[in-house]
C-alpha cells in the first residue's frame, strides 16, 4: 500500500493537511503516516523549557495526546499510523520521513496569515518546496474536504519540464479514472492574438499526447490573462478539484524549486495544489504510478 506523510501540527493549519491527505488516500488507495517533528523550529519546541525536570517525557507525552487527536480526524475507511521524529528543521524532518517510509507524497497545510487569498507559503512547506524530492502537496487554508478528489487540472508551460508534469498528471489520473484538463499558466494579453494563438499551439502538443493515453477524459484550455493570477481567477473550479504543477527549471534534477510562476499560482488557487520534482519519473511515486496492482 503507498503511503503519504502528513505534516501534523495541533492547529487548523494541521487539521486542514489531515483533510487533503484523507481525500488523497481515498483517491489513490494510499495510508497515512502522521508526523510530529521535534526540533529547535518547532511551534511546541518552547512550550516545556528543557531545564525543567522531566519535561522530556511531559512533551513526550503531549506530542503522543496532540497526535492521538491527529489521527482522530481520520476516518475508519482509512489506515493510519502516527509517528515523532527528531531532526533540526520541521522539514528535514518531514522529507527524513517520507525517505524512511518511501512515501509517494508529503502533505502540509499552507501558512494562515494570507487574508485576500487562500495560500501563503510559511517556512516549513517554503523549505520543502526547495528541497523535497517527492511531490509536496498544500491544503489550502480552511480546507475540510474529504471526499474523493474529482477533477485533476494540470499547468502547462512552455519551459522545459513540462512533459514530466504532464506524465505525472496523466499517471494519476489513469489510476483513478478521472478527468485531467491541461491549462495554460503563460501570462496572456487577450489583446494580443498571436500570443494566445502561440500558447494554443503549445496546448494542442501536450493534449495530443495526453489524450492518447487517456481517450475521451482529457480537456484543455488557455486562460487568457495580463497576469497569472488573473488568469487562475478566471477558470471554474470543481470543489473537489486538485492541481499539479511543475518545479522550476531551476530545481536540480528529482528535487523541488518553487518558481515565480509557481508562487504566483499558488497566491491565486483556491483548491489544492501538488508541487512535482524536476525530471519526475512515473515510477518514483504513486501520484504517477499507473501499475494498478499495488
Amino acid at each position: 500500500m503507498r503511503r503519504y506523510v502528513v505534516g501534523y501540527t495541533a492547529t487548523e493549519n494541521g487539521r486542514d493537511a489531515v483533510n487533503l491527505a484523507v481525500a488523497l488516500a481515498r483517491s489513490q488507495q494510499a495510508s497515512l503516516d502522521l508526523v510530529m517533528v521535534q526540533s529547535p523550529d518547532s511551534p511546541y519546541a518552547g512550550t516545556y523549557p528543557p531545564s525543567d525536570r522531566g519535561y522530556e517525557r511531559i512533551l513526550a507525552e503531549q506530542l503522543d495526546q496532540w497526535l492521538a487527536e491527529g489521527l482522530s480526524l481520520v476516518p475508519y475507511d482509512v489506515t493510519a499510523k502516527a509517528h515523532v521524529f527528531q531532526a533540526e528543521s520541521t522539514a528535514e524532518g518531514l522529507i527524513e520521513a517520507a525517505r524512511e517510509f518511501s512515501a509517494a507524497v508529503i502533505v502540509v497545510g499552507a501558512a494562515r496569515s494570507s487574508l485576500l487569498r487562500r495560500f501563503s507559503i510559511g517556512s516549513v512547506a517554503s523549505a520543502l518546496l526547495h528541497a523535497a524530492d517527492v511531490p509536496v502537496a498544500l491544503a489550502p487554508k480552511g480546507y475540510r474536504r474529504q471526499e474523493l478528489i474529482t477533477r485533476l487540472t494540470c499547468g502547462i508551460g512552455t519551459r522545459p519540464g513540462a512533459d514530466d508534469v504532464l506524465q505525472a498528471a496523466v499517471g494519476a489520473a489513469s489510476w483513478r479514472s478521472l478527468p485531467l484538463r491541461l491549462v495554460s499558466l503563460v501570462a496572456l494579453d487577450p489583446d494580443n492574438p498571436e500570443a494566445v494563438r502561440a500558447a494554443e499551439a503549445n496546448m494542442a502538443e501536450r493534449f495530443a499526447a495526453a489524450a492518447a493515453q487517456l481517450p475521451g477524459k482529457v480537456t484543455r484550455t488557455v486562460a487568457p490573462g495580463k497576469t497569472i493570477e488573473d488568469a487562475i481567477d478566471g477558470l471554474d473550479w470543481d470543489e473537489g478539484e486538485l492541481m499539479i504543477i511543475g518545479s522550476s527549471r531551476l530545481a536540480r534534477n528529482n528535487r523541488l524549486f518553487l518558481g515565480a510562476t509557481a508562487n504566483k499560482v499558488l497566491r491565486a488557487l483556491p483548491v489544492p495544489m501538488v508541487v512535482v520534482p524536476r525530471n519526475y519519473r512515473s515510477d518514483r511515486t504513486a501520484l504517477a504510478d499507473t501499475n494498478k496492482d499495488g
